[in-house]
């Protein structure tokens, strides 16, 4: 929109993910400094969930309301697994790309005098793959004992199995809002092809001591390469520069009754384009974050057993679009709020 800015605010809880993991190296592995582990879950990679309503006036025809709608997503569950020699590690995962998408466009005459059929052109696709993920680490101490990580990973291209059944339908509305359908138009079932997830290869950086985190990763992803059932899409490569930094005050010898002392501070920035073009042009997103972790769990316990629950807070102000082009452009605001639990389960007891 060129016209009034316009704002919206929105409320989501997700699952990010649930994932298990289990060290499996041996007590000989473990003196060789050698590791190994496993892990298994279940992550949400897209989401798909909108309702626009627009007006227009067709010339010599009449007034129209139109409402696309879409919901449903993608889902992976994988199977995991890294392996560590002294200071390099690599890791591989694997797993099944799963999920479905809904969309449907309802067309709504207005008329006083003359009464049309309404109509609704709806698909649903199912989708279903294997996906493969690569990645590498290599962590050195420093004199001032601190760790630096260099890392890199590639999500590979995937070919996803798609199946549609799409159908063109005239429809009513009940009394409570709810869509009749009248008659179908026409329906094609089972339309099998193929969806093409492109790459994406990604490098990055962090330096970690008792009190000070920084790091810097880029990514990015070959859009180009995105095919839907043969056909393409108006996309873009897509890449994003991104930076942070974490501040810990607390040392060694600082006593638990310094709350503020305990409490990790965050601030960082990123940088990039989108992989939608719109009008032609490419949209460029970029913005600055800082935030907190707050520790819930007492420091004693904190201290002692290492269990850890904390609160963190962030605040987020970033800008998605050119401000020059007629292309959307939105500001965004958002503040997150989320816990994270820790906990060591099955450690045998030594001394009761």
């Amino acid at each position: 929109s060129n016209t009034t800015a316009e704002k919206t605010s929105a409320k989501n809880l997700l699952i990010s993910y649930m994932q298990l993991g289990f060290p499996i190296a041996s007590a000989k592995m473990k003196k060789k400094q050698m590791s190994w582990g496993v892990s298994f879950g279940l992550k949400p990679v897209t989401l798909v969930n909108y309702r626009i309503e627009s007006s227009d006036r067709l010339p010599g025809i009449d007034s129209l309301r139109t409402y696309y709608e879409g919901t449903g997503g993608l889902s992976q569950a994988n199977i995991s697994t890294g392996f560590k020699i002294k200071n390099f590690s690599v890791g591989v995962s694997s797993g099944y790309t799963f999920g479905v998408k809904n969309y449907s466009t309802r067309l709504d005459f207005v008329n006083d005098t003359v009464i049309y059929y309404k109509s609704n052109t709806l698909s649903r696709t199912n989708y279903d793959g294997v996906f493969l993920t690569l990645g590498a680490l290599y962590e050195k101490v420093t004199k001032e004992k601190g760790i630096i990580r260099i890392g890199a990973f590639s999500n590979l291209e995937k070919s996803v199995n798609a199946k549609t059944v799409s159908a063109n339908t005239t429809i009513g509305y009940d009394g409570s809002g709810g869509i009749i359908t009248i008659d179908t138009v026409n329906v094609v079932p089972n339309q099998r092809g193929k969806v093409i997830l492109p790459a994406t290869y990604g490098v990055g950086f962090t330096y970690s001591s008792k009190n000070l985190l920084y790091g810097a990763d880029f990514e990015t992803t070959n859009w180009n390469a995105y095919s839907f059932y043969g056909g393409k899409d108006s996309v873009t490569n897509s890449y994003t520069l991104r930076v942070g930094v974490q501040f810990y005050p607390a040392k060694d010898n600082t006593p638990v009754s310094k709350y503020w002392s305990y409490v990790k501070y965050r601030a960082g920035a990123y940088f990039g384009n989108e992989n939608v073009k719109l009008n032609n042009e490419t949209r460029l997103s970029y913005g600055i974050t800082c935030g907190a972790g707050f520790p819930l769990t007492s420091l004693q316990r904190l201290s002692y057993y290492g269990d850890v629950v904390i609160m963190n807070i962030g605040l987020e102000l970033g800008v998605r679009g050119n401000k020059q082009s007629v292309s959307l452009r939105e500001s965004i605001n958002r503040f997150n709020i989320g816990i994270s639990m820790n906990a060591k389960w099955f450690n045998k007891v030594k001394y009761d």
